[in-house]
């Protein structure tokens, strides 16, 4: 195995790009080091990116933030103005494993690990999230929404590696919440989660809105009929009912050991309409 430490994006995407074997991107390696001490995987090549300008920070661009691809979970949660702006992508990656794991675990790799139940994805999703992929084409933007393709697959093609991801700006009366449910009180993977993202105008009537769910499906799922059911209402109980059973419709989860169908598509539900008001009252709004 070849350990490679670059200086620019442009060496990482070369080496990526001529090796014939299995690679690995390291920012925080807080996957990739467990996938390697279990066998997992055996690459040719580890690339680590940690040390090239820009990864390791977080700038104010356009009203929104650019994250880097190897800013930590805990940095991220340092950050006043990024926890003011999106606190529903921040508590979702604060969730991702203890302390320790904090201090590394990026919002990169937890996407580009492409797990149904990774915390930081519907959260991102919601907040219209767009990363910034460097790759031997040169460089282009796309959708978190359009990054895992399925359970540990993703988009990115050979040579690719995601940069950044910029978190937009958003208008006032906003706001976001992610919640999961998981087995255990902390350091667990969700069984179910949601994430909802809502604006509000004066009267505090929903004007915009966009739910998605994770671990209930091999990918993250934007619940249209969700939003659909809580834009034009105060979230009164007929709007935040319909809301859920429309999470419970859309789920298409497996049963293992962690949880069944039934539990993941009813607790999937709850998860959406306790983030939904958590979101209204962060936006401004009463109940």
């Amino acid at each position: 195995m070849r350990f490679e430490s670059p200086d620019t994006i442009e060496q990482a995407v070369e080496l990526l790009n001529t090796c014939d074997g299995i690679s690995r991107v390291l920012a925080g390696g807080t996957d990739v080091l467990v996938q390697l001490r279990l066998a997992l995987v055996e690459p040719e090549l580890i690339v680590d990116i940690k040390h090239i300008a820009g990864m390791r920070d977080i700038t104010a661009e356009d009203g929104g933030f650019r994250i880097g691809a190897a800013v930590s979970g805990a940095e991220m949660g340092e950050h006043v103005e990024l926890v003011a702006l999106w606190p529903g992508v921040v508590e979702a990656m604060e969730l991702i494993g203890s302390t320790q794991v904090q201090g590394r675990a990026t919002l990169a790799g937890n996407l580009c690990n492409a797990s149904p139940a990774a915390d930081s994805v519907p959260a991102m999703v919601v907040a219209n999230a767009v990363v910034t992929i460097s790759g031997p084409n040169g460089a282009r933007e796309c959708p978190v929404a359009d990054i895992v393709t399925g359970p540990g697959k993703t988009s990115l093609g050979k040579g690719e590696i995601i940069t950044s991801i910029y978190l937009p700006a958003r208008v006032n009366n906003s706001g976001d919440a992610y919640l999961r449910f998981i087995p255990r009180t902390e350091m667990d993977i969700a069984v179910s989660s949601a994430g909802v993202s809502l604006t509000i105008d004066s009267d505090g009537v929903v004007t915009h809105a966009c739910v998605s769910l994770g671990a209930v499906a091999p990918t993250v799922l934007v619940v249209d009929d969700a939003a659909k059911a809580i834009i034009g209402t105060k979230l009164d109980d007929d709007a935040i009912a319909t809301l859920q059973a429309a999470c419970s419709a859309a789920c298409n989860p497996i049963d293992d050991k962690r949880g069944t169908v039934e539990f993941r598509t009813k607790t999937a539900g709850v998860m959406a309409k306790r983030a939904a008001l958590i979101a209204y009252s962060r936006a401004g709004g009463s109940k």
